[in-house]
């Protein structure tokens, strides 16, 4: 929450006089003297002549004759008030010193002269005499924001934070104050904490609580600027609430109820309340079907819940709407790709790259296309460019994920020594990566190497999640080549417990554990089980072996 600007209407406006300026207290023409009337004749003089020149646009030239008017009638407060504006407004800060001076001098003081007073002397860096003259304005017009403001800064300036606080809780125990004063000390106890960090969170819950009496009276647009104070101090459901309802209560213009929409969508984001982001994104673009921002939000909504088909349509509505919408393009074929279509992925990234030039979310997505339809060398090839063009361009894209997916293609692709390096890489980044560590163990295990370290690795992984099914296959199977058959058949049986859906592996691992303790009514049961699940020759042939020539 920013500072209310105190901006040149709060001092009062300066606006053009009509007529000529008039005294401090009223008399006709017959009252006056010739020397007063002389002055005001004089005053009157200048002061059209100024405008004169205001509207010449010689700016110099006219501040010279407000002043000169000023000077000639001091105790025409109306024309001191007029001319100080205005003088003001040009930052023509000495001299509206003097003018202000002037008026101060006189026997009856509006509390605007002291607002101006505080604030001149501030834009001077007279900061004790700013204090002084604002103290006086918040004495006489308690209620006017802009004065406690004032007095506020000016001890902001001179780092007094008990004098400044001072000033914050005075304004706030003030009764029978509206909604918009309120939300404006919000804002100040909001600054307060940004000036002084050690007092951050006092200061938070002071703003808070000036919103929360805020919203008993609030009404209009005011409270958009409610909802705001909200949410930049993070009160995000009351800030959702509020934006709610202003777009129930009032009417909006379609690109208000946009904007105020897309921020709703953007809260619950933040909340992880996808439902209520959807209703929102979805209301958005019913109101203006041609938001491609909107179509696209909900396309990777729908990628999240892995509801594939809705995000292909969402993602194709964007780039109809934006046919650059590179992010679109990319996440279009994320959903190709999630949802079994890994050619119609390729083809969008295919018409990608006739555009686009090389990047590393190109390459890496169509590294993963080729990946899914098991053309392994492609996909190591087209992952290790996408490597060196990170290495050029983004180091961030360079996670343990993306050497995790690197050391598969590489493994898949019959490169176990580059993958046992790109998977310690992907530890190297996170120690607690707990399927880079399962699948580095579990891929020694299989071909019989480091089996001392590659038990430590899973032993990781399964401390990490002790319940994974997978994890417990390599244990058992790592045991296994190390000879403890008796030991992984407790890690196998768990497997088979814990798996969702019977897996063909695990049930192949079974039945070798199970020969190998010379139980073979077992190692068959298990072995055709495996073969109902996935038909495998290698499998075949040991069930064969084992006596049985039927298949299952």
């Amino acid at each position: 929450m920013g500072i209310v600007a105190v901006g040149l209407l709060a001092f009062g406006g300066s606006g053009c006089r009509t007529s000529a300026p008039s005294g401090s207290s009223p008399a006709t023409s017959e009252q006056l003297d010739d020397d007063e009337l002389e002055r005001r004749a004089s005053a009157h003089a200048h002061f059209a002549a100024a405008i004169v020149q205001e509207y010449a646009g010689n700016a110099s030239e006219a501040f010279e004759e407000f002043y000169l008017a000023a000077k000639t009638n001091p105790r025409d407060s109306e024309l001191l008030f007029d001319v100080s504006g205005r003088l003001i407004e040009g930052r023509q800060f000495p001299r509206a010193l003097e003018v202000l001076n002037m008026a101060v001098a006189l026997p009856e003081v509006d509390g605007m002269i002291f607002v101006r007073l505080g604030f001149v002397h501030s834009q001077l860096g007279n900061e004790r005499k700013a204090a002084e003259a604002n103290l006086i304005a918040v004495r006489r017009l308690p209620r006017f924001m802009p004065a406690r403001q004032n007095l506020y800064l000016s001890h902001i300036q001179a780092r007094e934070a008990e004098a400044a606080w001072a000033v914050l809780e005075e304004a706030a125990r003030l009764p029978e104050v509206d909604a918009e004063y309120l939300i404006n000390l919000a804002e100040l106890f909001s600054d307060y904490g940004r000036q002084f960090p050690k007092e951050r969170d006092k200061a938070r819950a002071q703003a808070v609580a000036m919103l929360d009496r805020a919203r008993q009276s609030v009404i209009g647009p005011l409270t958009l600027k409610l909802a705001d104070g909200y949410y930049l101090l993070g009160e995000i459901d009351k800030a959702a609430r509020a934006y709610l309802e202003f777009l129930e209560r009032e009417q909006a213009t379609p690109t208000l109820r946009e904007v105020l929409r897309t921020k709703l969508a953007d809260i619950y984001l933040r909340q992880s309340d996808r439902a209520r982001a959807i209703e929102q994104l979805t209301s958005l673009v019913r109101e203006n079907p041609a938001n491609a921002g909107a179509h696209y939000f909900l396309g990777a909504l729908a990628l999240q819940e892995k509801r594939w088909d809705d995000a292909v349509a969402s993602f194709q509505r964007a780039l109809k709407l934006r046919p650059d919408f590179e992010a679109a393009q990319f996440d279009l074929a994320t959903a190709h790709l999630a949802a079994g279509r890994a050619e119609e992925g390729l083809l969008v990234l295919e018409n990608l790259r006739k555009t686009k030039p090389r990047n590393f979310t190109l390459e890496f997505l169509t590294g993963m296309v080729w990946y899914e339809q098991e053309k392994f060398a492609q996909a190591l090839a087209h992952l290790t460019l996408a490597e060196s063009l990170a290495t050029e361009q983004d180091t961030n894209r360079l996670t343990t994920g993306f050497y995790f997916q690197l050391g598969a293609a590489a493994e898949r692709a019959g490169d176990r020594g580059l993958a046992a390096r790109h998977f310690q890489k992907s530890l190297s980044l996170a120690p607690d990566n707990a399927d880079a560590l399962n699948y580095l163990g579990y891929m020694w295990a299989e071909q019989k190497e480091n089996l001392s370290q590659a038990r430590e690795l899973i032993e990781r992984a399964l401390k990490l999640e002790p319940d994974n099914d997978a994890f417990l296959d390599s244990m058992g199977w790592v045991l296994f080549q190390q000879g403890d058959a008796k030991g992984a058949l407790e890690y196998l049986l768990k497997a088979v417990a814990k798996s969702e859906q019977p897996d063909a592996t695990i049930y192949d691992h079974l039945g070798d554990i199970y020969a190998a303790l010379k139980e073979m009514d077992k190692a068959r049961e298990a072995w055709a089980k495996s073969l109902t699940i996935e038909p495998n020759e290698a499998i075949q042939q040991k069930l064969t072996a084992a006596g049985t020539n039927a298949n299952p």
